[in-house]
């Protein structure tokens, strides 16, 4: 929860197979002996019990382990799943629903249509790289007499899982035994990713160190910053800087920040690299360089706060930035501590509110008493919470109404216009458009509508278009909005979120997912699928025609830089 859980990014941890998003998961089964198309059979079924979903996901191999596509294969409203099982003898499934009192139910999948239904070999077919990690793996029970010589060639290995594996193995062992293999090792990525295992393995978090345990050994620490500095920025690959970056701040929270000469040394090797191309980086560059108190960090990191275009990216900035005490001019803490108001505006889960709330208390207990007098005004000043809809129109401030876009003539330019596009612009108008407040894109945005980053595998620019300029047209069966009629009249469009005994609860507003309304399930005259979308139509009459170009270019290339979209 909150920074505790890690970013899928780290090198010292793992992405998963598949993000489902928020939900309730309770039974999870495989198809292995349905009497469904051969696609199913080989699917993972999760079910979700607040969100009422079975999701199929459906897993391929990818280098040394899976990827995965996740596809609603059963919803309801309600439909509070519990368990469910292929059962051996009709090769059906049956899931079973219920739960705090609500109505318990048993039901059962079968398939009827053309495609064969016969079964197949669900024995999963092992590649060499999958038997690598498997045999770097078994090094991690046990005692392996040449595991360290097994383990380190493959410390820098391009498969991400391959490299984690050899890591760990590497981590198992006593520290003594490759400690100074490891300070000095020559291959400079290797000695990257290979100092964050002996940051990790020879130092303890202060979390988790007790009474206890043995002294911090500052020496080791030392050790490792030193041999951190030999190694040169652009002899490294991109997943090599994060692994420098990230073993930089292990060591200083295992083993103390550095004297100040040495924290000189860090500041000059990594502040010329802030900031950098990626998120992902410039998050850690401005972890580091704030918790080192560089004197140029405040005005870097202020410039990429405000011209962030997600909420998640912003808040990693805010959130960088409290505890800096140097290099700051009025200015840059006004503009500081004016996203704080702005971010008031911003939607996420339960704790939220409180968490952006002690971001702001550490900002305001870091600053000096004259910082505090000159900025008293502002730091007194209350935010103004505003609707959706204002919220929608701030982020679409500064710009006029340019055209009320036609599908054919947009789809006309989009048919050969796609190349040579500006990536930066197309982020800007995702962001413009109000699309992170629903829909994934990468690792960044809201759950409550279809999540966005394959769409280059699912939509021609046409179809795209079509989506975006007609959302009702055809609303994705996963995030179709139930109307609820009352008895006395009044209506209700939302998704439901929880059912409780007699009440059933709709979250009635997808900007703010805290947005619940409940109302007695006697008092509803009836309920069914909406057939508005939530989405807005028109989003794109602000836009500019190679505006709308760099946008489709930008989904469509999954976020990648270097598409074919972007090539030059």
């Amino acid at each position: 929860n909150g920074t505790g859980k890690r970013p899928e990014f780290y090198p010292d941890t793992l992405p998963p197979v598949v993000n489902i998003g928020p939900g309730s998961p309770t039974g999870v089964t495989f198809g292995y002996g349905a009497k469904f198309p051969p696609k199913y059979q080989k699917a993972m079924f999760i079910l979700d019990w607040s969100w009422g979903k079975i999701y199929a996901v459906h897993m391929k191999p990818d280098g040394s382990t899976y990827s995965g596509q996740k596809e609603t294969f059963i919803t309801g409203s309600p439909l509070p799943v519990t368990d469910a099982i292929i059962h051996p003898g009709d090769g059906s499934m049956y899931f079973a629903i219920g739960g705090r009192k609500v109505q318990s139910g048993l039901y059962r999948v079968s398939y009827t249509g053309e495609e064969k239904t016969a079964p197949i070999s669900t024995k999963p077919r092992v590649n060499e790289l999958a038997k690598l990690r498997h045999n770097l793996e078994n090094l991690h029970i046990g005692k392996h007499p040449k595991a360290l010589e097994i383990a380190w060639p493959h410390s820098d290995h391009p498969d991400r899982f391959v490299r984690w594996a050899a890591l760990m193995a590497i981590q198992h062992l006593p520290v003594e035994k490759w400690a100074t293999k490891a300070l000095t090792e020559k291959d400079l990525g290797k000695r990257a990713n290979i100092l964050l295992s002996l940051s990790k393995a020879a130092g303890i978090d202060p979390f988790h160190r007790k009474d206890t345990d043995s002294p911090i050994d500052r020496e080791m620490g030392q050790k490792i910053l030193q041999s951190l500095l030999q190694i040169k920025w652009s002899e490294l690959t991109p997943s090599e800087r994060l692994s420098l970056v990230r073993t930089y701040q292990v060591a200083m929270v295992r083993f103390g920040k550095p004297s100040g000469k040495l924290t000189e040394k860090i500041i000059a090797q990594l502040d010329p690299q802030f900031p950098a191309k990626s998120f992902e980086m410039n998050w850690l560059l401005c972890e580091t360089l704030a918790y080192l108190q560089a004197p140029t960090v405040a005005e870097k990191g202020i410039a990429l706060l405000t011209q962030a275009p997600t909420q998640e990216e912003q808040m990693e900035y805010a959130r960088s930035l409290r505890n800096l005490q140097n290099g700051w001019s009025k200015e840059l803490r006004t503009q500081y501590f004016n996203w704080f108001l702005k971010a008031a505006n911003y939607r996420g889960g339960a704790s939220f509110t409180k968490f952006i709330e002690f971001i702001r208390n550490d900002a305001v207990a870091s600053l000096s008493p004259t910082e505090k007098k000159d900025l008293a005004s502002l730091l007194a000043k209350k935010p103004e919470i505003k609707s959706p809809a204002e919220v929608m129109a701030e982020a679409m401030a500064g710009r006029t109404f340019v055209k009320n876009w036609e599908l054919d003539e947009l789809s006309k330019v989009s048919s050969n216009g796609l190349k040579d596009r500006n990536f930066e612009v197309g982020r800007k108008m995702f962001a413009a458009g109000g699309c992170y407040a629903c829909h994934r894109f990468g690792n960044q945005g809201g759950m409550n509508g279809p999540d966005l980053t394959g769409s280059g595998g699912r939509y021609s620019p046409h179809d795209l278009l079509e989506q975006i300029m007609y959302p009702s047209k055809e609303i994705n069966e996963q995030f179709v909005p139930t109307f609820v009629t009352l008895k006395n009249g009044e209506t209700l469009s939302g998704v439901v979120v929880n059912l409780n005994g007699d009440r059933v609860t709709l979250n009635t507003d997808l900007y703010n997912p805290n947005q619940r309304t409940s109302v007695q399930r006697k008092e509803v005259k009836s309920m069914g699928p909406s057939t508005v979308s939530p989405m807005p139509p028109g989003l794109l009459n602000m836009m500019e025609k190679e505006e709308i170009m760099d946008l489709l270019a930008y989904i469509l290339s999954g976020g990648d830089t270097n598409h074919r979209f972007f090539s030059n």
